[in-house]
């Protein structure tokens, strides 16, 4: 499943609020003196300690600053997963049943307010979902061992309708609360979509109350919407430049043809190598009447053997670069790569004429630019 935001499974909240900011809790079913930790997550670093109490007659206290909303987590020892918190200014109430602890009740502040009644929602979808799995499942099964594709397509295209209910909560709810912070994050995250829609997100975007847009997440947002206008179809194709497996350094505007490809791709990403053999094809086919490629790897730092052995295996003739960083290669950012694979269509000029074409569709197009 692409990775649409549902903040219930995955904990990414935050507030807008600011200063000081109590979280007491009432726990059910742990001991006295067990450890409760609070976590914030941080987009870069990931899960960050930031304080520890122990749970005293049923309850526990946390306090601190918080100069700008973020999403904190909490747990307990000796027990598995946890619940999100909105960290923002005010006194925030948290009740948990240790055989429920994701379901926190938390009640205070508006946005934890928010966080409740949003994860309510979607836990409803969530629980129709379930529901068809446990009823589907078998049959499914069945269908794969008899490799019945009619009743396989069935249920996979019945199994997405849930996704696009998640997806279509979200849009309901950032049109209808444009002063909770859950809606910059909701935003944020559609930036994650299979096809990402600018012109909705830029229009949500601007729907905001001011504060939001202000927030770290909110930053990210006009960052990415800038960096997507630069890359969009119609747009002269952003120069760059990085080594090829041998340490030359190579540019776009080098790599030109009468039609060209970038590729981002990696050594680690299954669905690019599935792909492969197809890009292979495609370039055979076209490469000397002006097809071009130019690969953008994805690859850690560290693992250049892992991204050569993997360009021989596939054997992609074309050129290749990369700056082993990973999600956070500069031109992957530049271009707004959010997954793998990824392809920008050039046309002679170095002008984006399309983006994530595949199959029949990249080929027609290549075959179009060549034409003329």
């Amino acid at each position: 499943m692409k990775k649409i935001l549902v903040i219930a499974f995955s904990g990414l909240l935050l507030s807008c609020g600011g200063n000081g900011y109590e979280i007491n809790g009432e726990i059910n079913g742990l001991s006295d003196g067990t450890r409760v930790f609070l976590e914030r997550q941080d987009p870069e670093k990931g899960v960050v300690p930031v304080d520890t109490v122990k749970i005293e007659k049923g309850k526990f206290t946390f306090e601190g600053k918080a100069d700008e909303p973020e999403i904190h987590s909490i747990r307990f020892d000796g027990t598995q997963g946890g619940f999100i918190v909105v960290v923002e200014k005010g006194d925030i109430k948290a009740v948990v049943n240790k055989d429920s602890i994701p379901n926190a009740k938390l009640t205070g502040t508006f946005n934890n307010d928010e966080l409740h009644k949003y994860n309510a929602e979607m836990y409803k979808i969530q629980k129709r979902m379930m529901a068809f799995q446990q009823k589907n499942g078998p049959i499914m099964q069945q269908a794969q061992q008899k490799m019945d594709t009619v009743t396989m397509n069935r249920l996979s295209k019945e199994y997405a309708k849930f996704q696009q209910d998640f997806m279509d909560y979200n849009y309901k709810y950032v049109e209808s609360t444009p002063k909770s912070f859950l809606s910059v994050l909701l935003i944020e995250g559609m930036f994650n979509e299979m096809d990402p829609k600018l012109d909705k997100i830029k229009k949500y975007f601007d729907a905001l109350d001011a504060d939001l847009k202000e927030t770290k997440p909110g930053k990210r947002i006009q960052t990415k919407l800038q960096d997507s206008e630069s890359v969009e179809v119609g747009k002269p194709a952003p120069d760059f430049s990085a080594k090829t497996p041998d340490g030359k350094t190579v540019s776009l505007k080098q790599s030109l043809g009468k039609a060209t490809i970038i590729d981002f791709w990696a050594s680690w990403c299954a669905p690019c190598r599935q792909e492969n053999p197809n890009v292979v094809a495609l370039y055979n086919e076209f490469h000397a009447k002006g097809l071009n490629i130019i690969g953008v790897s994805l690859d850690r730092e560290g693992e250049a053997d892992k991204w050569k052995e993997a360009i021989a295996k596939d054997q992609l003739t074309w050129t290749q670069v990369s700056n082993l960083k990973f999600w956070k290669d500069p031109i992957a950012v530049k271009y707004g790569i959010q997954s793998i694979p990824a392809t920008f269509l050039l046309d002679a000029s170095g002008k984006i004429v399309a983006k994530n074409l595949h199959g029949a569709e990249l080929k027609a197009k290549v075959a179009e630019l060549l034409a003329k």
